[in-house]
Formats: structure tokens, C-alpha cells, sequence
């Protein structure tokens, strides 16, 4: 799974099981997802073509699901726990009949995994997602549950491994705390309580206790983790795990399993490295390395 965004769209790209409830929804597989920003006011005759405009125009015409929003993409907060990434962007002007229609917010989730999910995880993962959403919401003090055009978006990888995806289950357990978590900080920028100027990155961590911790280039604690004047767009990798043993290893766990470590990999921290990848989001790795060789064998006077 690769996701990189622009001004007003988040694009997710892989090889996907997917389930959408959102315009033109269903299962199927797919191999891209988005949620796109579009204006205050917005009113379409035919959402479902204006969606495949969409994706024509970025030359994915074929297997996709997209979701729309009045929310910018400043504030998407995306959030990692372990094989899950949820992608949340919420606004809740329009919880019911009686509010203003012009302004259509709505609060939209993309759940991702790297684990593959029988075809009835994939809808329960749905109901997963919308019960934590609506707890959310009433931990912020909202008498509703949504708002009228809130919709999900479900997506796998992998060989199938999990059959089942309530909150007692491994998958269900992560997806309704990245979920609860999602929203409350994707409400928190939408209504101005929080202000970032770019997307909002969030990953569970272990070490000294189990939390939600935001990553900020400004002011990161640990820089230069790797040389003075890297870059660090991409401290979370597009590419992890890639599991490519030129760049990482497969290190030891606390719990006593096997994870993969980029820590010594430097790919993405290398300023022109980096600018290129900006540049071609679809890269793939043996092409970013490639282009690295070439900065090496070619370099700028």
C-alpha cells in the first residue's frame, strides 16, 4: 500500500479487496482509493461521473472507490497502527436534515491493512470503524452519531487472514482505536482547536506504555536521526517494510517476534532523493534506487 496527497486530494494506491459504503460503493477489487476535497457549496447532478472524471483525469479509470468532502486535506489526520492505517477527514456542520446543506461536511474513513480480510471482515470492519466514530462523537459531546453523508472505505492486502473484525478480535481492536483516535484529532483542526499546516501523522507506540504519539518534523526530538541536513517528509516510509535487505533488518521485537528496521536506510532522508519522489509519488522503490545510483555515478557541480 502507497498514499501520498496534494492540495485537495489524498490518493491511496495498491492491490486491494475493498469495500466502500460511499458513492458508487459496493466490493470489489480495486487498486485505488482517494477522498477528494471539493468546494463549499458543492452540488453535482451526478456524483458517481463526476467521481470517475476524477479518476480518468489521474489515469486511474479502472478499479477504484472515492469519497468526497468539503474538509481540506490540511487537516486529514492519518494513523498507523501496526498492519492498519486509517485515514480520517471530519467536519460535522450537517449531522441532520435541518442543517445548513450548503456546507457539506462529513466525516469519511479509509481503513487500510497489509492483512488480508475475508470478504465479511471487510463489511464487519465497516460496523467496527462506524461504532467508533460514534463514540467519538459522543466523547466530544455530540448528541448524534454522523452526519448525513459519512461514508467507508475498507481495504486489504494479502492473502486472507482474518475471517472475523469485531472489537475483540486483533484486527477490530486496532481499527477502533485508530478510529476513535482519527476522528477526535481530524475534528480538533477542522474546528480550529488544533492548527497544522500539513497532514497529521499519528503511530501507536509501545515504549514506555502503550499511546498515540503525533510526529512533527518541527522540533522532532530525535534529529538528525541520520545526518545533519537530511529531509524528513517521509520519517514514516511509503515503502515500510519493504524488506529490501539493502536498506533494512529484520530486528528483534519486544514481544519476542520479528520486525522490519529502516534504521540505517537513508533513502528518502536525501534531499534530491526526496524532491524526485515528491515529484514521481509513483515511483517504485527499485526506481528511487536507481535514481540514487544515478545522483552517485552523475553528480551536480
Amino acid at each position: 500500500m502507497r498514499y501520498y496527497y496534494t492540495s485537495d486530494t489524498l490518493i491511496v494506491r495498491g492491490n486491494f479487496r475493498a469495500a466502500s459504503t460511499g458513492i458508487a460503493g459496493g466490493v470489489e477489487r480495486a487498486t485505488t482509493l482517494f477522498n477528494h476535497t471539493v468546494p463549499s457549496g458543492f452540488d453535482h447532478a451526478d456524483p458517481a461521473r463526476y467521481l470517475q472524471n476524477l479518476a480518468s483525469s489521474w489515469g486511474y479509470d479502472q478499479g477504484y472507490f472515492g469519497l468526497l468532502t468539503a474538509v481540506p486535506m490540511r487537516h486529514l489526520c492519518v494513523l498507523q497502527y501496526d498492519f492498519i492505517t486509517v485515514f480520517v477527514t471530519a467536519g460535522v456542520t450537517n449531522p441532520n436534515p435541518d442543517s445548513d446543506p450548503v456546507r457539506p461536511h462529513t466525516i469519511n474513513i479509509i481503513v487500510t491493512s497489509r492483512q488480508g480480510l475475508s470478504e465479511g471482515a471487510l463489511l464487519e470492519t465497516i460496523i467496527t470503524a462506524t461504532e467508533a466514530k460514534a463514540m467519538a462523537l459522543r466523547e466530544a459531546g455530540r448528541h448524534f452519531t454522523g452526519t448525513t453523508t459519512d461514508a467507508v472505505i475498507v481495504a486489504s492486502e494479502g492473502e486472507e487472514t482474518h475471517t472475523y473484525a469485531g472489537t475483540f478480535t486483533e484486527i477490530g481492536r486496532r481499527v477502533y482505536a485508530a478510529v476513535l483516535r482519527g476522528v477526535q484529532e481530524a475534528l480538533d483542526r477542522q474546528e480550529g482547536r488544533v492548527v497544522r499546516k500539513r497532514p497529521s501523522y499519528f503511530i501507536f507506540s509501545r515504549y514506555g506504555g502503550d499511546h498515540w504519539v503525533e510526529w512533527q518534523p518541527e522540533g522532532c526530538p530525535y534529529y538528525p536521526c541520520h545526518f545533519e541536513g537530511q529531509v524528513c517528509d517521509f520519517c514514516y516510509c511509503p515503502f515500510y517494510p519493504c524488506k529490501d535487505e539493502e536498506l533494512g533488518d529484520w530486528v528483534e521485537s519486544l514481544s519476542g517476534g520479528r520486525v522490519w528496521s529502516c534504521s540505517r536506510c537513508t533513502l528518502l532522508h536525501e534531499p534530491e532523493v526526496a524532491v524526485y519522489f515528491k515529484r514521481n509519488p509513483e515511483a517504485t522503490l527499485k526506481e528511487m534506487k536507481k535514481y540514487r545510483v544515478s545522483l552517485k555515478d552523475h553528480p551536480k557541480k
